[in-house]
């Protein structure tokens, strides 16, 4: 005997009528106070905008590690008390050259140099591979594993700071993805003009503070050791020597804000430091009171103020005639964190708005007419029982539809397909059981047992297919 209980029809009906609430937003122009606001959002192809493929510069990743190696193997030395002629990178052969004035002491600067090796990947294995000669040269050369691990450490890095500064923009729902070994696919649907996205993605934004030499003038031929010449951001032709080395990291920032200058009225970007990068900064700033800091972003000096008192609650000012949207910018990728490499744009396609809508307009059309088909075709060939499969043929596309809302899915074309199919796979369904229905009928059974049996002979092949298209 055919039975429902009566609890069961209460679940089917409370979720049939929750699904048909979560499907009203994506219709509705304003947000309901007594629903929940999550849509369908649109994909790159339906509704435009942008995709840049951009590619990690790996050989950079190479020279900031050999960068760093090369001060690590010198501090070594002078604490080991052995004197080098030279310590210099090769970025070409991945490694670094060291020649010390006395060659009997290889074997000492290869030992003082050991502690420089980290161990890396599954299995364990050194970074470096140190070699000493006779003739007083050391050689400091990167693993294999050492640069695989840097690589994916770069450009999962890298993924998370562009999508970082994504957000910061507002754009919604960007799509950041890896691409082979060293590329980053980046869409961002609805943005036609994606030049200022270009422009804050394309700066590494690595922020230093570093001490300015007075007793150097730019004008000197070659910077004496352990001082560079680094133009002016406003003005690339005047150069200001600093030291090498840095006192304070971008690294250690928490907070950047742009704002206007109570007194001046200019913008400015006020910046915060975490409690190393406060202590650091007030370090540096009480033993150089009166002398030039310079703050540096990506090798150029934005200004170079004159500390006139220490700084010890841990917050500075950036001040460089910055407009409104240029201090924004900023403060925004110092937020977002400095990029491991430079990234370039290798390939750029934009979709604009009337494309996407075109899209959408085939895509319903489509779908619309391969469900008004499928509807006429069950209705008329099985009657009473095709309207009612169509009833719950509907009730698919709407539960689909909720669930795509509640998850904020992205609904791209090749989704529109996916859910016309669906509703192809549901008919098929619905055919079995009302052939089988046909058959029983045949053998003489009243309606209600022609459908119960039907149902319940179609429901093993049913199942077994569904099973068979999950796997």
């Amino acid at each position: 005997m055919l039975y429902f209980s009566r609890a069961k029809t209460l679940v089917i009906l409370g979720v049939c009528v929750l699904a048909a609430l979560l499907c009203i937003p994506n219709g509705a122009r304003a947000p309901n106070a007594w629903l929940p606001w999550r849509t369908v959002r649109l994909g790159l192809d339906l509704q435009g905008g942008s995709y840049l493929l951009m590619q990690v510069d790996m050989n950079a990743v190479v020279r900031e590690r050999l960068a760093g190696l090369t001060d690590a193997a010198r501090e070594q030395l002078r604490k080991a008390g052995i004197f080098y002629k030279s310590v210099e990178g090769q970025p070409d052969l991945k490694r670094i050259l060291v020649q010390i004035r006395d060659p009997a002491r290889s074997e000492d600067a290869v030992a003082a140099l050991r502690p420089l090796v980290q161990r890396q990947g599954p299995m364990n294995l050194p970074d470096i591979e140190i070699k000493g000669q006779p003739d007083g040269s050391i050689t400091l050369q990167l693993s294999p594993v050492a640069l695989t691990e840097r690589a994916t450490a770069a450009v999962q890095q890298s993924i998370e700071i562009v999508r970082r500064r994504i957000d910061e923009t507002g754009v919604v729902d960007p799509q950041v993805s890896r691409e082979g070994s060293d590329r980053i696919v980046v869409q961002l649907p609805g943005v036609g003009d994606p030049e200022r996205i270009k422009a804050l993605l394309g700066k590494t934004a690595h922020m230093t503070f570093q001490l300015v030499d007075t007793s150097v003038t730019s004008t000197a031929g070659a910077p004496p050791p352990g001082v560079e010449f680094l133009p002016m951001q406003n003005d690339p032709h005047q150069r200001i020597a600093v030291r090498s080395r840095v006192d304070v990291d971008g690294a250690d920032l928490t907070d950047a804000r742009a704002i206007t200058d109570q007194q001046t009225g200019q913008w400015v970007v006020n910046f915060t430091f975490n409690a190393v990068g406060a202590r650091r900064f007030a370090d540096i700033t009480r033993a150089n009171v009166g002398r030039p800091f310079a703050i540096v972003l990506d090798g150029k000096v934005i200004s170079a103020p004159v500390i006139r008192e220490p700084i010890t609650a841990g917050r500075g000012q950036i001040s460089g005639n910055f407009n409104a949207q240029s201090a924004s910018d900023l403060a925004l990728l110092l937020r977002a964190g400095a990029l491991p490499a430079p990234l370039t744009v290798i390939e750029e396609n934009t979709i604009g708005p009337e494309l996407g809508a075109d899209a959408i307009r085939a895509g319903a059309i489509s779908l619309g007419v391969g469900f008004l088909l499928v509807i006429a075709f069950m209705g008329f060939f099985y009657g009473l029982f095709g309207w009612f499969a169509n009833l719950a043929l509907v009730m698919n596309l709407v539960l689909m539809l909720a669930i795509l809302s509640l998850l904020q899915a992205t609904l791209t074309l090749p989704g529109m397909a996916g859910i016309l199919l669906t509703l192809g796979m549901a008919v098929d369904a619905n055919i079995l059981i009302n052939e089988r229905i046909r058959e029983e009928q045949r053998l003489g059974r009243p309606p209600l047992a022609a459908l119960e049996h039907g149902f319940s002979r179609a429901y093993r092949t049913i199942f077994d297919s569904n099973a068979t298209a999950f796997l």
